[in-house]
């Protein structure tokens, strides 16, 4: 029982309630664009933080790991896009979900699982925390980038509009510098109110959730999607999550990787940011199409916590038993 309530997330179950009260009582009308309006602050306020969070030292150090953070990268903006685009030859399930998917590939790595992970595991922390930071900050810009173009690709691209770049500048790109500006002001402010921090962020991503749902439940999101097109969304996010597991294990050896640094490009490589995911979604695509969009999302973010779970406990475990050994 400790261990079904370990892997399943609470923030996941609040966004679970969030889908659910949407379902039921979605916003409409007036009480919509006061929803909307407030979700965009949400976005704003949430980017400021994650910009006044990064601190320049963990940029520079970056550079020391390069052949690491570069292999991560690449495993996260090309290696994963090129499996979102193999699942859009998926026609079992509707082009929304099929976008979704590809969205959910081209997507930035998770931050604080991957630290958590990578520590558990016995892992490389110091390189855990620079490798996901590098990957958020450069998806602020990539993942607008490869949205744009490999959804023109695969036939999605009409979902996005030249505002929708704008939009990003102007609440995603915009208060990320400003709140990085503002590190040696607010600095201290935000390291001492981590926990305050962090209800912000989520409480901005289940406000944009909220929103997004409430848009898609109006426009009868429930009454496109089937339980068999899920259960395939589920099966195809599994089967994403293992190739990319894998890849990373053996790119890990064929680098020569040290273990410790290995964890990191495993966990790191595999895992994608519902943080980020939320609102740059929220950003680029309309409000209707929002909430089919972040299923995928949603369904691998709770897929990856429980799998890496599992898989840094054995690390962890392995780490632990190898001195035992050998000081027997």
């Amino acid at each position: 029982m400790n261990r079904l309530r370990d892997l399943l997330d609470p923030f996941l179950l609040l966004l679970i309630c969030t889908v659910a009260l949407a379902s039921v009582l979605p916003a409409r009308g007036e009480g919509a664009r006061i929803a909307g309006a407030a979700a965009d602050a949400g976005i704003v306020l949430l980017f400021f933080l994650h910009g006044a969070k990064l601190s320049r030292e963990a940029i520079w150090n970056g550079a020391r790991a390069w052949k690491l953070h570069l292999a991560a990268l690449t495993t996260t903006f090309a290696i994963f896009p090129l499996i979102g685009l193999a699942t859009q030859q998926v026609t079992a399930i509707s082009p929304a979900m099929r976008a979704g998917l590809l969205f959910l590939t081209l997507l930035p790595s998770t931050v604080q699982s991957s630290i958590a992970f990578t520590a558990i595991a016995r892992g490389n922390v110091a390189a855990a925390v620079v490798s996901a930071s590098f990957s958020n900050l450069l998806g602020i810009v990539l993942t607008p980038l490869l949205v744009a173009l490999l959804m023109e690709r695969s036939g999605t691209a009409s979902l996005i509009s030249l505002s929708s770049i704008e939009n990003i500048v102007l609440q995603l790109l915009l208060p990320f510098i400003v709140g990085h500006m503002a590190r040696p002001l607010i600095g201290g402010f935000v390291a001492r109110h981590r926990t305050l921090v962090g209800r912000v962020d989520r409480g901005s991503i289940l406000l944009v959730v909220y929103t997004a749902f409430s848009a898609a439940v109006v426009e009868g999101l429930w009454h496109k999607v089937s339980r068999g097109e899920l259960l395939l969304l589920a099966l195809l996010c599994i089967a994403m999550l293992s190739a990319v597991l894998l890849f990373t294990l053996i790119l890990g050896r064929l680098m020569g990787l040290a273990r410790e640094d290995a964890i990191v490009l495993q966990f790191c490589g595999s895992k994608k940011s519902l943080a980020s995911g939320v609102p740059i979604a929220g950003v680029l695509f309309p409000a209707s199409a929002v909430g089919p969009i972040l299923l995928p999302v949603m369904l691998f973010h709770q897929i990856q916590l429980m799998a890496c779970a599992v898989l840094a406990r054995h690390y962890g475990a392995a780490a632990e038993t190898g001195p035992r050994l050998a000081a027997g």
